[in-house]
């Protein structure tokens, strides 16, 4: 066995794992303030990508400028979701509210489809693609990139918790009710969760816009972020991070072993069986909170 070329296989799914979590994040900031799943990140992510560009290509600024201004725009759209479409099934079944947010993706992939059409395009974020040697072990700029971005919303992310307004999250996750008792604006609260998993779409679809293009494939990454959501604890910033390594070394590791016995593809495959195995075993994650309920 070469041990170099399994360390550069581990190494280097470390950093997609990483990268995966920028989906998983989305996908908590959402669940934590309203307990259902948003199966619109990754539509989100596609949206967010494809303003940047606008900005960039078609008014001409520097990505410098139109990343942070995309991400304005993104946290505007977030709450416009959630005031327009969200708010008004307030009270309804889970379940609609998750189909709701399945048309929102369909709807997002149809729209961007129609104004910038289907073909790729590169984000072109300057970062070298010459190769980056540890020793015998090589790795990918771009993803080194991306993990120190991940990393650095996963403590933003943290440091916000604690604040006063964090707190106020946390407490209308735990209880809607309990909140609207002492008045705290639970509506407010669920709109922010949008806009701020809105802008963490905008790192997301930078980051993964630089590695495969920006196209209609950019929404299809949000199975590998619910994986690593679901994995995690779908109430757990620490756990999208914690199981995005996991899943990015399980999925690079076992891909290279089991390629060659199945022709190839079982990348998908691995991510599959995390999510159906975690669902089996351990539904509410590695780092989610299993709540008891009484009847």
């Amino acid at each position: 066995m070469d041990w170099v070329f399994l360390s550069e296989l581990a190494i280097n799914g470390v950093l997609t794992g990483l990268l995966y979590s920028l989906f998983a994040i989305g996908l908590v900031l959402i669940y934590k303030a309203s307990s259902v799943p948003n199966l619109a990140q990754g539509g989100l992510t596609m949206v967010g990508a494809y303003v940047v560009l606008a900005l960039a290509r078609d008014v001409g600024l520097p990505l410098w400028l139109a990343i942070p201004l995309a991400a304005v725009v993104m946290f505007g759209l977030g709450f416009g979701i959630e005031r327009v479409a969200l708010r008004r099934l307030a009270g309804r079944p889970v379940v609609m509210i998750l189909m709701l947010t399945l048309g929102l993706d369909i709807f997002l992939r149809g729209t961007t489809l129609a104004i910038w059409g289907g073909t790729s395009r590169s984000m072109e974020l300057g970062v070298s693609y010459d190769p980056l040697f540890l020793g015998d072990i090589f790795i990918s700029r771009i993803h080194l990139v991306g993990a120190g971005v991940a990393l650095a919303l996963f403590v933003a992310f943290m440091l916000f918790f604690r604040t006063r307004t964090g707190i106020k999250l946390r407490a209308i996750a735990d209880d809607y009710m309990a909140s609207w008792s002492v008045g705290i604006s639970v509506e407010r609260g669920v709109g922010l969760s949008w806009a701020l998993a809105s802008v963490v779409a905008v790192a997301a679809g930078v980051i993964w816009g630089e590695i495969q293009g920006v196209d209609q494939a950019l929404s299809l990454l949000l199975l590998k972020g619910l994986t690593v959501a679901v994995l995690g604890g779908l109430d757990s910033i620490l756990g999208a991070v914690i199981a995005g390594i996991i899943l990015g070394v399980v999925e690079n590791v076992g891909a290279d072993f089991l390629d060659p016995l199945v022709g190839g593809g079982s990348r998908e495959l691995i991510v599959a069986a995390v999510l159906i195995l975690t669902v089996m075993i351990r539904p509410h994650g590695l780092f989610g909170r299993h709540d008891i309920e009484r009847v």
